[in-house]
């Protein structure tokens, strides 16, 4: 009796959900610190296996063990593993993410060539070291040219990622939003808190971008495997690239989609807003989408 009226009380309040997801997100990512460093310290596979593990624990374990402490029945699907309705728009979702390649090529483009102006001097000298720090990391996990290494980046860089970035970002704090507010606004202020937990400035607004496509994916569907797919595709096509360029057989996947040519840009921001209305349209969004809450 006394922990159904706990599991109630945390239903009701706003603050006290709140509260306890972030002191079950601040315990998972101290273990998963702890955890990580012992590998880190163990060489380049080490690191590899260290930020793997570091991402469980900051991103898959907290949700889940949240949602299943504050949910008596089905939790799980209360935080998006929803079977998709028609189940074609997962891959609408997919196509999406090649289809506004451009688009988000440009945009990275935009953003890295932002100047603050000399009032901001020092801020933007710290934005650049973090995204040069990033950048070197990065580019140190995906400096692979065998075939093991590839299957283990796609592990690391790609599917844990998909996985735990869309349980916090979509399935915990994109259903907590739309309960509160227009599903719009919901979806761009989740995709842009996506991007600044990053904390790469200078790739913002691309991140911000493939974050909203996501969660307009993830609202029309009502599940969490359509960005998930998604998610996996853009950090898996970035790992192959990179494989591909390792080998020899492709140049400069860094600027990969990058072009000069107004009207292909043009063409690849329509036909993603033509996919996200249709499937908008076509898409039948369940109920539970609406009446989730964090």
């Amino acid at each position: 009796m006394k922990d159904s009226f706990v599991i109630e009380s945390l239903k009701q309040s706003t603050g006290m959900r709140i509260f306890l997801f972030l002191i079950i997100l601040l315990i998972s990512s101290l273990i998963g610190i702890v955890a990580s460093t012992f590998f880190v310290l163990s060489g380049d596979m080490g690191a590899k296996i260290g930020q793997g593990i570091s991402s469980v624990m900051l991103f898959v374990v907290p949700p889940i063990v949240y949602y299943l402490v504050t949910r008596k029945e089905r939790p799980m699907q209360a935080l998006g593993f929803r079977n998709i309705s028609p189940w074609w728009l997962l891959l609408i979702g997919v196509l999406l993410m090649f289809v506004s390649i451009f688009v988000t090529a440009t945009l990275t483009t935009w953003n890295e060539s932002m100047n603050l102006g000399s009032a901001f001097q020092r801020l933007e000298d710290y934005m650049k070291t973090l995204e040069e720090t990033a950048k070197v990391f990065t580019e140190k996990m995906l400096n692979v040219s065998t075939f093991g290494g590839l299957l283990l980046n796609l592990l690391i860089i790609a599917l844990i990622p998909a996985v735990g970035e869309e349980l916090t970002f979509r399935g915990v704090l994109q259903q907590s939003l739309t309960r509160r507010m227009n599903p719009h606004l919901a979806i761009f202020l989740s995709a842009a808190i996506f991007s600044f937990i990053h904390f790469q400035f200078y790739g913002f607004l691309p991140r911000m971008f493939l974050g909203i496509l996501m969660g307009y994916m993830f609202y029309i569907t009502g599940s969490l495997w359509t960005s998930i797919a998604m998610h996996f595709a853009n950090n898996g096509t970035a790992v192959v690239l990179y494989y591909l360029d390792n080998k020899g057989l492709l140049e400069d996947a860094e600027h990969f989609g990058e072009t000069a040519n107004s009207w292909l840009i043009a063409a690849s921001a329509v036909a993603t807003v033509a996919l996200i209305v249709w499937s908008w349209r076509k898409g039948q969004r369940t109920n539970a989408v609406q009446n989730q809450t964090l």
